[in-house]
């Protein structure tokens, strides 16, 4: 995402997610596991994207944390057309709900007293999509491979 809504919502992590197990920076995930392989290289290198705006419409309630919720259709024709080159696993088959998370793993009660604390000052706004990125989970930590900028 642009710098400025990177700074924004890493912010909002920094503030809100248990610093234990906040590994990464804020982001957008649009699969949770793709293969270990090298087509998955190639197919992310062949994406033919120009950066794109996404609107984030509200607060989502993740159970036992909390969201921005995305809306765009670019993105959501992204990631349908990505789909399409993966064998997914059944999480990643289970529908995309575009969120960028800045709560987890916290309680039910703590993420509705957030939910009503960012409320009262919501108003939707937009970002821009930059490129991709694609990292390995390490179980527990993650570790980045590769940027992949839209052109």
């Amino acid at each position: 995402m642009d710098e400025e809504s990177q700074a924004f919502f890493d912010a909002q992590r920094k503030l809100n997610f248990p610093p234990e197990r906040n590994y990464l920076a804020a982001h957008i995930m649009l699969f949770h596991q793709l293969p270990n392989e090298a087509a998955t290289y190639h197919v992310l290198t062949s994406v033919n994207q120009v950066p794109f705006t996404l609107a984030v419409t509200g607060l989502m309630n993740l159970g036992a944390g909390v969201a921005y919720r995305i809306e765009s259709e670019e993105l959501n024709l992204l990631h349908r057309s990505l789909s399409k080159q993966f064998t997914l696993i059944p999480q990643d088959r289970q529908g995309f709900r575009p969120h960028v998370t800045i709560m987890n793993k916290t309680t039910p009660e703590a993420a509705r007293a957030l939910i009503a604390e960012l409320s009262d000052d919501f108003k939707p706004f937009t970002f821009r999509a930059t490129g991709l990125d694609l990292w390995t989970y390490l179980d527990g930590p993650w570790r980045f491979e590769q940027h992949f900028p839209f052109r």
